[in-house]
């Protein structure tokens, strides 16, 4: 099974795309890990994304497609992949649709994790981690046991992310309507697309994740 999550930063794409990966069998797919995946490796498509992201450029569609191209064909793609992080436009969409027909290979699904843009920027705007081991956290929903004291390992230094900010969330929210959001439309005309309660736990997006794949098994 071959499928894409959308939705904007902050909706859970990551954290879901890793409980279906584990569930499931399937590869987790997210654009920045495979570029530098390509860079390390040193292949001949991660040399040329080496070279544009050192000149502190964007990586063209065409060069992340490529990359897509050699990652699909890895073993671990056979049972099928999730995509989180890609396409983010319709270009790459149209991109991505050639990519897989060319190989013989169909998208089953595309699951939108909708949420309020509100809890979105709430949810974003909290975050912090533990700076030794990486916990996450946040300052209404999820904050340690111990005021000041990290629940897994016990430290006690916390870091955010310098756009872990409402201002930031609310420009990358901005970039996503425009740029991201046509992909709604696009996949709903081609009977591709379901869409899930982003604003409900974890665990309840999970479920009606499960609900969505199980009908498209």
């Amino acid at each position: 099974m071959n499928l894409i999550l959308l939705g904007p930063p902050g909706a859970g794409k990551g954290t879901q795309a890793k409980v279906i990966s584990d569930k499931r069998g399937l590869a987790q797919l997210s654009t920045g890990d495979m570029l530098r995946a390509a860079v390390a490796a040193g292949t001949d498509v991660g040399r040329k994304a080496k070279a544009i992201m050192d000149r502190g450029q964007l990586v063209p569609d065409q060069v992340v497609i490529e990359i897509i191209e050699q990652r699909i064909a890895k073993p671990d793609c056979r049972s099928g992949f999730i995509l989180d992080g890609f396409p983010r436009t319709l270009a790459q969409a149209a991109a991505l649709d050639a990519l897989l027909e060319a190989h013989g290979k169909k998208l089953d699904v595309v699951i939108e994790i909708r949420v309020d843009d509100g809890v979105l920027i709430e949810r974003i705007a909290g975050r912090f981690t533990c700076a030794k081991c990486g916990e996450g956290y946040h300052d209404r929903f999820k904050r340690p046991a111990r005021e000041g004291v990290c629940d897994k390992c016990g430290a006690t230094e916390f870091v955010r992310r310098a756009d872990d900010n409402a201002e930031t969330v609310k420009t990358r929210l901005i970039a996503y309507y425009r740029e991201t959001a046509p992909l709604i439309g696009y996949y709903f005309a081609k009977g591709k697309l379901e869409t899930v309660d982003g604003m409900a736990s974890i665990d309840e997006v999970g479920r009606q994740i499960e609900e969505v794949l199980g009908r498209h098994a």
